[in-house]
């Protein structure tokens, strides 16, 4: 039996066989670790992502706009253009849609992104909504990030703090509970963590240095992110815990609910390989755009060697079965 979350890497293997027709045009299709696709439209190259937002139902509008808008940037590209399904419980009021909406179109106005199109309807078995959305954006061709393109000694570089989006679910669907323990003020600071959830301005201005790969840890938070980056390149890694920033309200979370921070859905984080005389130039053009950044670690010619050196002892960074958000619903 499957678990919740992300279908496993070796399932989806299997399902990578099966993908239609085939196109001279299509630059990058389905791949492990691979969240957008390319194809060739001549001087400018179409990148396209698909993403369902599943675990949140306050700001599920707002998520599912930046959620999709950073797996197009990751790839260097600016997102443009908007598509969502949106599946609604039975028996929901209008007034759900109508805010869902509201989100969608706020936030895509602050991205400069127009909704081209989408379907929305009443599903019976739903016990909240769910909206899938599909960002299209563009990007020359010479700009174009892989997400297969990490070298070995490549330094590995985290923007912003892990476990930022799981955070803001959990103080938003948790409050109650929360605020009993840690107090109102913790509460709205955590909840707050979702103003920070896009990558798509430190994304643009990394690969204005020039950069090999780019990648937004969503699900399985950066444990899996590090492990998809290094699938898709056939390279191992090795960071180091204390150099992971991490919030000290998403600490106290995960202490409370006993989850892992470095497993925890991460978008707002971004994770970057670059040659390793361009770190510091990254980190030091985000840092000058009020950009949290912090080399973590670098890529390694062994792909069966990724590890964590947490105080000095080296040891297996194990891939996230699941997210840690799903320990908490």
């Amino acid at each position: 039996m499957l678990p919740a979350g992300k279908v496993p890497p070796e399932v989806l293997e299997k399902l990578f066989k099966r993908l239609g027709a085939s196109d001279p045009r299509v630059l990058l299709g389905p791949g492990k670790g691979i969240d957008f696709g390319a194809v060739d439209f001549g001087e400018k190259i179409l990148v396209a992502s698909t993403d369902p937002i599943t675990g949140a139902v306050e700001d599920i509008g707002f998520y599912a706009v930046h959620v999709n808008a950073n797996d197009v940037a990751v790839a260097g590209a600016r997102p443009k253009w908007f598509l969502l399904t949106m599946l609604l419980p039975e028996e929901s009021d209008e007034r759900l849609p109508e805010r869902i909406m509201e989100e969608i179109d706020r936030e895509a106005k602050k991205l400069g992104i127009a909704v081209i199109g989408g379907h929305t309807e009443v599903t019976p078995g739903l016990d909240r909504p769910i909206v899938i959305g599909t960002m299209l954006g563009e990007v020359e061709r010479e700009n174009l990030v892989r997400p297969d393109g990490a070298k070995p000694g490549d330094a590995i570089i985290l923007t912003k703090w892990a476990g930022l989006e799981g955070t803001s679910i959990i103080a938003h669907e948790k409050g109650g509970e929360l605020e009993k323990v840690f107090g109102r003020e913790f509460v709205e600071k955590a909840k707050s963590f979702i103003e920070m959830i896009s990558v798509v301005k430190d994304a643009l201005l990394a690969n204005e240095i020039g950069v090999h790969a780019m990648h937004d840890p969503t699900e399985g938070g950066i444990a899996n992110g590090l492990h998809e980056m290094a699938d898709s390149a056939g390279l191992g890694f090795r960071v180091v815990a204390e150099r992971i920033p991490i919030r000290e309200e998403t600490r106290q979370i995960c202490e409370f609910y006993k989850l892992n921070p470095l497993a925890l859905i991460s978008s707002g984080a971004l994770l970057i390989a670059v040659r390793r005389d361009k770190a510091e130039a990254v980190v030091q053009k985000l840092l000058e755009n009020s950009i949290n950044a912090s080399i973590i670690g670098e890529f390694l010619d062994q792909e069966d060697k990724r590890v964590i050196v947490e105080k000095g002892i080296e040891k297996p960074l194990e891939r996230p079965v699941s997210d840690e958000l799903w320990k908490v619903f």
